[in-house]
């Protein structure tokens, strides 16, 4: 089994009103990924993935790609255990 890693990263810039989140829900899915994409009251969006490493790499890479829709101003991100609670990619 490939190196499974949970991936968790805020997000902020105009990422709010502007498909971001299904922006993050395609590129995760394609990637193989479970998770959710969450917009956060102070206008941040919480990204949440699972999977294996390379492909949170690789999301990671594309939120801060500039191809995102809106404007991504910078990215946070938290590397921990992988918790296998996740089915899917959502958007909330």
């Amino acid at each position: 089994m490939e190196d499974q890693i949970r991936l968790t990263a805020w997000v902020r810039g105009h990422v709010q009103g502007v498909g971001f989140r299904w922006w993050v829900r395609s590129r995760a899915l394609e990637l193989g990924l479970a998770g959710s994409a969450s917009n956060l009251r102070d206008g941040r969006v919480e990204v949440i993935a699972e999977g294996p490493r390379a492909a949170c790499d690789g999301l990671l890479t594309l939120l801060r790609g500039g191809e995102t829709p809106g404007m991504v101003d910078g990215v946070v991100e938290r590397w921990t255990e992988p918790r296998g609670d996740l089915r899917g990619f959502v958007e909330r």
